[in-house]
């Protein structure tokens, strides 16, 4: 999978951007100059898609290959359109359940969450463009395959998915230990969408003061926190026990 997904050389991740393949993210070596290099970070920046500048140790490890200093992960996966997406979701008379990522970065946490998501009737997953786990043979391992069942969108910042949601009559809860409420005191009877935070910080503060509602698990142990993908699960199936 990791062959399948891995292009590296300049001129050809160049070309797959023109091409229009998926390009999940691309990494590129620090202090690299030239013309061509050049014409890359502008495809970049104009296309939105997700780079990072990293030593050239890190392109060997990603590939054996002659990489001139730049390597891309291609995503196995079609992105759909949001704004698509929520007006099928909404004709299809289904009660809307999307769940929104904030930012999470572990690959195996994004894995474990689209298999629950999938085995709980999500009816899709919304990204941020940059700054979250890639999808790569080790999300789609995790999921079980689960990642090319269920519709993910990517979105410049998770706020716009947030309006977007709000604007179309879908309510927005946040998961956040920061809630006054617990999740069994929150209806997601109704169309709703629920916002996880990445590993380390959370939601964003400032996606926290546009949502419509905040909920909490009990933590019962003197560990504060759970791992994402498990509290994930949890909500999910609080929703579809409401839903039963």
């Amino acid at each position: 999978m990791k062959n399948e997904t891995t292009i590296f050389g300049i001129r050809a991740i160049i070309e797959a951007i023109k091409s229009g393949k998926t390009i999940d993210k691309v990494f590129m070596q620090k202090g690299l100059k030239g013309e061509l290099f050049q014409e890359l970070e502008h495809l970049l920046r104009s296309e939105s898609i997700n780079s990072s500048y990293v030593p050239i140790e890190k392109l060997n490890r990603l590939t054996r290959g002659n990489h001139q200093g730049a390597v891309a992960q291609i995503s196995p996966i079609e992105f759909h359109n949001i704004d698509d997406l929520v007006m099928q979701v909404i004709e299809s008379g289904k009660t809307p359940l999307f769940l929104l990522l904030d930012q999470l970065s572990d690959v195996r946490n994004f894995g474990a969450i689209v298999r629950t998501a999938e085995c709980t009737g999500v009816t899709g997953i919304i990204i941020q463009k940059k700054g979250g786990a890639p999808i790569n043979g080790d999300t789609i391992k995790t999921s079980a395959g689960a990642i090319f069942k269920i519709p993910i969108c990517k979105v410049d910042h998770i706020k716009d998915a947030v309006f977007h949601m709000q604007s179309s009559g879908i309510k927005v809860i946040a998961a956040t230990e920061k809630a006054d409420d617990y999740i069994y005191d929150v209806s997601f009877k109704e169309p709703c969408a629920i916002i996880m935070g990445s590993e380390g910080k959370g939601i964003n503060p400032s996606v926290l003061k546009v949502v419509d509602a905040q909920a909490k698990l009990p933590i019962l142990g003197e560990i504060e926190s759970l791992n994402v993908s498990v509290a994930c699960g949890a909500f999910l199936y609080e929703a579809v026990r409401q839903r039963s």
